[in-house]
């Protein structure tokens, strides 16, 4: 399992607002992590799946991901990761919890949990680990910076 937190200035409410359009923004804003996000099943509600075709920051090229839960009232999405060359080889699965909790100061923390299903005798190097947090805080903060950029989304 992996968590980090990052706090913002942005309130809760904002950033849920803006990681509603996940799929555009983040090619946009890291296109090194993210070259294309498609829905190729559903509305992109609960149930629906995602192909995701990563860029060239990251060490694998593709994945389908497929959307648990949607929970406005919480500020909080889940998704899973269940196939293409992202699971390395040695995950059967990859279940991300996303939460956007509001803080005194009028602005947010996100909270990012992973939790992997390895194969059976399968073991994540800490590179592994580092890498994937380093590449969703970075995939945070670009999307962070666009928001305070750009006000009106």
């Amino acid at each position: 399992m992996m968590r980090f937190e990052i706090s913002s200035s942005l309130p809760s409410t904002k950033l849920f607002k803006v990681y509603a359009n996940f799929d555009t923004l983040a090619p946009k804003v890291d296109p090194k992590t993210f070259k294309s996000i498609s829905i190729i099943e559903g509305d992109g509600g609960v149930g629906s799946i995602k192909s995701i075709i990563f860029g060239e920051g990251v060490p694998y090229k593709n994945s389908k991901n497929r959307i648990d839960d949607i929970d406005t009232s919480n500020l909080s999405v889940s998704y899973t990761i269940f196939e293409g060359d992202a699971l390395l080889g040695i995950i059967d699965s990859v279940t991300h919890h996303v939460k956007f909790v509001p803080s005194p100061n009028g602005g947010s923390v996100y909270k990012h949990t992973t939790v992997f299903n390895c194969k059976p005798d399968a073991q994540l190097s800490e590179d592994i680990l580092n890498g994937s947090k380093e590449a969703y805080k970075n995939t945070f903060k670009a999307i962070e910076a666009y928001a305070i950029a750009h006000p009106e989304v």
